[in-house]
């Protein structure tokens, strides 16, 4: 089944009580057993949920997945990885990571022992020398937020294979639609669902996929334990927004070139940060391992401090400002105020996260209506 069909059907069969093609929301929070411990797979909904059920394999038959898990948000997903860890051992992390990540692996995970280190990526030989006899980790972002860089990751697979090592890859960027990365040798695949998944920012989930049984037995188990679960309802409406991911994912993607293209030939953008053009860093591997390029795009502003960057962005109509992506209305960003603000600032500018960089999640709205939004901010 191809991808665009899977993205409408996959999982899902038509309701045997009705036959209501939608599969419905199962509003429950416990379930009648016929006997004491026999049930028909469903005890408490805290464990599973029909609606949840449909939700996970559909985003596994999505991600080419034999397993899939959903959780209550993209960190919750992130927190029942983590927690396949022990005090002791180390995560190789890469440097331009999402300021969410990084707040939970400094703050919650580092004080209970596990250790992280913080490196670029953008070249397989950087994690390869990173690599110690305490490595149980790798951790992906690709492209990375929110500087758009790539990772290759059949590279980073290759130095897992024969190890006790663990690739997970962090797709929300990209989405399954553009990247499949257990495909390409990751052991999981983390979504913030919250982001293109839903694509309609009405929804806060999160997604695992795998294909190793004793990992989903031990991340089911956590999930179950831990009680990080979605409500029927917000599983619901992922549900529903894969449905429309490809058709979603194409605009992005088109949206997202011309608005890249027109902002590297402004005179008031200093640098754009988009892995479709061919001078990007690893734009080879991107084309290799992405089938496009996305939506998301970062640029800096010339000589523009933190006041002059925030009134541009107040002066955008079309593009709001807020924090989140993926949904279909266009958003713009400031990484270092707001999604990137828990990192401190000195390692923030280290890595190149300034006050004048700006992040856009690219929507699916009419392009001339964009660049004309632009054109009116950077006047």
């Amino acid at each position: 089944m191809k991808f665009d069909t899977k993205a409408i059907h996959a999982g899902q069969e038509p309701d045997p009580g009705t036959g209501a093609i939608m599969t419905p929301i199962y509003q429950t929070s416990t379930y009648v057993q016929e006997s004491p411990g026999k049930h028909k797979g469903y005890a408490y909904a805290r464990g599973k949920n029909p609606t949840r059920v449909a939700l996970e394999k559909c985003v596994a038959a999505l991600e080419n997945a034999k397993h899939g898990l959903c959780f209550s948000s993209g960190m919750g997903a992130s927190d029942a990885v983590i927690k396949l860890l022990r005090p002791g051992d180390e995560v190789i992390a890469t440097d331009d990571l999402y300021g969410g990540s990084y707040r939970m692996f400094e703050k919650i995970f580092a004080p209970y022992g596990i250790k992280f280190h913080y490196i670029n990526m953008s070249e397989p030989a950087n994690v390869a020398k990173s690599i110690n006899d305490k490595t149980r980790m790798i951790w992906v972002e690709s492209p990375t937020n929110p500087l758009m860089k790539i990772v290759d990751i059949a590279a980073c697979a290759k130095l897992t294979s024969g190890k006790n090592i663990l690739l997970v890859v962090d797709n929300t960027f990209a989405s399954p639609y553009l990247q499949t990365p257990l495909d390409l040798g990751a052991h999981i695949v983390m979504h913030s669902a919250t982001k293109y998944l839903g694509g309609h920012s009405d929804v806060i989930l999160g997604a695992l996929c795998l294909n190793d049984d004793k990992l989903y037995e031990q991340l089911a188990f956590t999930l179950n334990a831990s009680g990080a679960n979605p409500g029927p309802m917000d599983s619901f409406l992922v549900l529903r927004g894969l449905k429309t991911l490809h058709v979603r994912m194409e605009r992005h993607c088109s949206n997202g070139k011309k608005i890249a293209e027109y902002l590297k030939s402004h005179p008031k953008v200093e640098k754009v940060y988009w892995p479709g053009f061919p001078d990007f860093p690893n734009h080879a591997v991107a084309k290799k391992q992405m089938k496009d390029f996305g939506g998301m795009i970062s640029f800096t502003l010339k000589g523009a401090n933190f006041e002059e960057t925030g009134k541009m962005m107040q002066k955008t109509k079309i593009f709001s400002l807020a924090e989140s992506l993926g949904g279909v209305e266009s958003l713009i960003n400031h990484p270092a105020s707001m999604t990137h603000a828990s990192i401190p600032k000195a390692e923030r500018e280290r890595l190149g996260i300034s006050d004048n960089l700006v992040r856009l999640s690219v929507g699916i709205e009419d392009i001339d209506d964009l660049l004309e939004d632009l054109r009116v901010a950077l006047t």
